[in-house]
C-alpha cells in the first residue's frame, strides 16, 4: 500500500514537472514566433522599399549611351572633322575565363601583333571588368567575316560598330583642330575634379589638342541612358526606359580650308609657320605650322615606335610654331616702336638723324651697335627708318625711351601675354622688364640691355601669333581684338545656314594716340613694300594692289665685334630666322599675314615673296576666279 502511494505521488510530481516544462516551452515558442512575425513585418512592411530597390538593382541596369560628337566646318561649310563608322574587336574581361588562351586562339584567326596585345593589356588595367576593351580597331570587311565564322567559340569577344573621329585633311590642320584620343587616367582625374565624369561613362575618346580640346564641352554633348531588365546571367530581357543622348554642337571656324591648303603647300615642309587674320574681327583665316603630322594616327592609338619617331624628330613636328614658336621679333616691331616713340615725344614727325652704320651709347666705351647696312643709310626720319629698317634710328629711340616705357607700350600691343587665341597651346614668350631680369637672372637691368630691344632683339621674344595681333592693333589704330578660330555654332539637326555667330573678345584699346602717328607707321610699312628703298620692294614689284609690310631677320646667335655674318659658313640651325608681317590692301585691309621661316635668312628676301604669293592668292586669283 505504501509502495502504491509512493508511485502515485511520483506520478503527480512528474505530471506537474511536465506541465511546467510544457508551459515554458509554449511560452518560448510564442516568443520566437513573435520575434519571427516582428521580423517578417519589419521586412515586408517597414523595409519593403529598400529591398524592392535592391531587387531592382539586381534586375535592372542603367546603361549609359554616348552622344555623337559635334562636327567641325570651315567658314564656307567644308567638313574638317567628321564621325565615321568603324568596326573593332572587343573583349569584355569579366566574361572571359582565360584571357591568354583567348588571345592565343584569336591570333590563329586574325593577325594580332604583340604591340596590339600590349596596348590591350594596358587599357584593360585602366578599364572596369564589365566594360569591353578593344583589341583590334579599324577592322576590314575580310577580318569581320573571318571572326564572324568563329564567334561562337569566343564567349565575351564581339565585334562592335562605333563612330570614330576622322580628319579628312590630315596634317594640314593638326595644329588647329587637334585630335581626340582614348580617355586616360589623367583625363578621368580632371573630369572627376570638374564633376563631369558622369557625362563620360559611355565615352571613350576626349579632345586632346587644339579646337577639339578647347571646345570639348561644346562638341561632346550630353550622355543619354537606358534602363534594361536583365536575367541572372546579365542578359538583357527588355528595355524599360530610354533617354536619348544629346549630340554635341557643330562648330564653324573662321578658317578657309582652301587658303590653309595653299599656304601648307607654299611652306612645303620647311620649318616655319604662317598666320592669316581678317583685320575686321581678327578671325583666323589660316594658321599653318610646318612640318606637321597626321592626327588620325592618334585617334586609333598611335604605336610607341611611331610616337617616338615624332618625339625625336629634329624638325619638331609636334610643336605648333604659330603659337608656341618663340623667336626674337626683330625689325617687325619697328612700326609699333615708332608709334610709341611719337606719342611719348621721344621723336617728332620732323626728327631726322644721320646713320653712319653704327651707334654708340653716349659717353660710353662699350662697343658700337651695328646697323644691318654697314655703310649706313644717311639722313633719315621716322618714316624712312621704317622703310629702310634703319637699326641706328631705333637704337636711339630705345635709349631715349628706356625699358620701362618700351615694355609698357609693347604690352599694350599684346607682347609678353597670351593673345586670346582659342586653343590652349600658346606661349606668352617674353617682353623683358627690370623685374623679369632680376627674377630670371638675379642681376639688375643695364642700359646696354635696352638698346637691342629697340630692334626686337636681346631678351625680347614673341610668337608669330603675337606679331600678327600687334599688326592688327596698328591697322585698327589702337583697337585690340583677340585672334579667334571659332566663328559660329550650329545646334544639332539645324542647317549650316542657321549658324549662330560667336562673340568676339576685345581688350582695352590703346587710346590717346594721334591719328597722324598711326598713319606715319602705316605709311612706313607701305614704303617697305612699294618705296624706292623699301626692304621688300623686290618681292612686291608690279602688284595689282597696294600693301604694307615689315620684314625682320632674327639672329639665332651673337657675333663678335669684328665678325661678319656668312650663312654659307655656319651650321644650318644657327642661321637667321626670316620674319615678315604685312597687310593688304592698304586701305580697308582684308587680310594680315605674319610668317616665320626658321634659319632661312633675310626676312625681306625669304619671307616677303611668300607673303606676296598669299596676298596674290586671296586678292587677285580668288577674286578673278569668282
Amino acid at each position: 500500500m505504501l509502495r502504491k502511494r509512493t508511485q502515485i505521488r511520483d506520478y503527480h510530481e512528474e505530471a506537474r514537472l511536465f506541465r511546467s516544462r510544457a508551459i515554458v516551452a509554449f511560452i518560448g515558442i510564442v516568443a520566437l514566433v513573435g520575434v519571427l512575425v516582428t521580423n517578417l513585418y519589419n521586412i515586408q512592411i517597414n523595409q519593403y522599399q529598400d529591398y524592392k530597390t535592391r531587387s531592382n538593382d539586381n534586375r535592372i541596369k542603367v546603361v549609359p549611351i554616348a552622344p555623337n560628337r559635334g562636327l567641325i566646318y570651315d567658314r564656307n561649310g567644308t567638313l574638317l572633322a567628321e564621325n565615321r563608322p568603324v568596326f573593332s574587336l572587343e573583349i569584355t574581361p569579366e566574361k572571359v575565363d582565360d584571357m591568354d588562351d583567348t588571345i592565343r586562339r584569336l591570333q590563329q584567326i586574325l593577325t594580332i601583333t604583340p604591340e596590339q596585345v600590349e596596348r590591350f593589356s594596358r587599357e584593360r588595367r585602366q578599364t572596369r571588368r564589365f566594360k569591353s576593351v578593344p583589341l583590334l580597331t579599324q577592322l576590314t570587311q575580310e577580318q569581320v567575316a573571318k571572326f564572324s565564322v568563329h564567334q561562337h567559340n569566343f564567349p565575351g569577344v564581339a565585334i562592335n560598330a562605333a563612330l570614330k573621329r576622322h580628319y579628312p585633311y590630315g596634317e594640314v590642320l593638326t595644329h588647329v583642330i587637334g585630335y581626340v584620343s582614348r580617355i586616360n587616367d589623367k583625363d578621368i582625374e580632371r573630369l572627376t575634379r570638374e564633376e563631369k565624369e558622369a557625362n563620360y561613362q559611355a565615352t571613350r575618346d576626349i579632345g586632346k589638342l587644339g579646337i577639339e580640346r578647347y571646345y570639348e564641352d561644346m562638341l561632346h554633348g550630353t550622355a543619354g541612358y537606358q534602363e534594361v531588365e536583365v536575367n541572372s546571367r546579365g542578359r538583357v530581357i527588355r528595355t524599360l526606359k530610354y533617354v536619348p543622348p544629346v549630340p554635341g554642337k557643330d562648330i564653324v571656324l573662321n578658317l578657309d580650308i582652301d587658303l590653309q591648303l595653299y599656304i601648307h603647300e607654299l611652306l612645303d615642309d620647311r620649318r616655319g609657320s604662317a598666320v592669316v587674320l581678317d583685320p575686321k574681327d581678327n578671325g583666323v583665316l589660316a594658321m599653318v605650322s610646318s612640318p606637321s603630322y597626321d592626327p588620325n594616327a592618334f585617334v586609333h592609338g598611335i604605336s610607341g615606335k611611331a610616337y617616338s619617331a615624332l618625339l625625336n624628330d629634329k624638325n619638331r613636328p609636334l610643336v605648333n610654331r604659330a603659337t608656341l614658336g618663340i623667336y626674337p621679333p626683330a625689325s617687325t616691331i619697328k612700326p609699333f616702336m615708332a608709334v610709341a616713340a611719337l606719342q611719348e615725344g621721344v621723336v617728332t614727325p620732323y626728327t631726322t638723324r644721320n646713320d653712319p652704320g653704327y651707334w654708340k651709347i653716349p659717353n660710353s666705351k662699350t662697343r658700337p651697335f651695328r646697323d644691318w647696312l654697314s655703310w649706313g643709310h644717311g639722313k633719315v626720319d621716322i618714316v624712312k627708318s621704317i622703310e629702310e629698317s634703319v637699326d641706328t634710328f631705333f637704337y636711339q629711340i630705345a635709349y631715349d625711351m628706356g625699358i620701362d616705357r618700351i615694355s609698357r607700350w609693347m604690352m599694350m600691343f599684346g607682347f609678353g601675354d597670351y593673345t586670346g587665341i582659342d586653343i590652349y597651346e600658346e606661349s606668352k614668350a617674353n617682353m623683358p622688364t627690370r623685374e623679369w631680369k632680376m627674377t630670371r637672372h638675379r642681376v639688375p637691368w643695364y642700359q646696354g640691355d635696352t638698346i637691342p630691344v629697340g630692334i626686337g632683339q636681346g631678351y625680347w621674344t614673341a610668337t608669330p601669333m603675337q606679331i600678327a595681333k600687334a599688326t592688327s592693333v596698328l591697322v585698327n589704330r589702337g583697337k585690340v581684338i583677340a585672334p579667334h578660330l571659332l566663328r559660329a555654332t550650329i545646334n544639332n539637326g539645324e542647317e549650316f545656314a542657321t549658324r549662330e555667330l560667336s562673340e568676339i573678345e576685345t581688350y582695352p584699346p590703346i587710346v590717346g594716340v594721334k591719328e597722324r602717328f598711326w598713319d606715319m607707321a602705316i605709311e612706313g610699312m607701305r614704303l617697305v613694300n612699294h618705296g624706292k628703298k623699301g626692304t621688300a620692294r623686290r618681292a612686291f614689284t608690279d602688284t595689282k594692289y597696294v600693301s604694307g609690310g615689315k620684314s625682320g631677320t632674327a639672329q639665332v646667335f651673337g657675333l663678335a665685334e669684328d665678325e661678319k655674318y656668312n650663312a654659307d659658313e655656319i651650321a644650318e640651325h644657327l642661321r637667321d630666322h626670316a620674319l615678315f608681317t604685312g597687310f593688304a590692301p592698304i586701305k580697308n585691309p582684308e587680310l594680315i599675314v605674319t610668317m616665320v621661316l626658321e634659319n632661312a635668312g633675310g626676312g625681306s628676301s625669304q619671307g616677303g615673296p611668300v607673303v606676296r604669293k598669299i596676298f596674290d592668292h586671296v586678292l587677285v586669283e580668288n577674286k578673278e576666279a569668282k
